[in-house]
C-alpha cells in the first residue's frame, strides 16, 4: 500500500493556538483585531499555513523596533 504524506494546509483555532503556545481565546483576539488572518469554510474559521508564516514574520520585523515603552 502506497502511503501519501500530505502538508496541512489549514488549521483549526485550537491547532493555532497550539502551535503558536498560545491560548484560544489569545488567537480569537489576535483574529478579531486583523493581526492574525483566517479563512472560513461553511460555519469554520481555519488559519491557513501561509497566515500562520505571515503572522510569525510580522512579529520578527516588529520585536526589531524598540518599543515605544521602553525603559533604558
Amino acid at each position: 500500500m502506497r502511503e501519501t504524506n500530505y502538508k496541512k494546509l489549514a488549521y483549526t483555532v485550537e491547532e493555532a493556538a497550539d502551535l503558536l503556545s498560545l491560548s484560544r481565546a489569545h488567537v480569537y483576539r489576535l483574529l478579531d483585531l486583523g493581526q492574525l488572518g483566517s479563512v472560513s469554510i461553511g460555519r469554520s474559521r481555519r488559519i491557513t499555513s501561509a497566515q500562520l508564516s505571515d503572522f510569525l514574520k510580522g512579529l520578527e520585523q516588529r520585536s526589531g523596533l524598540p518599543r515605544a515603552n521602553a525603559r533604558f
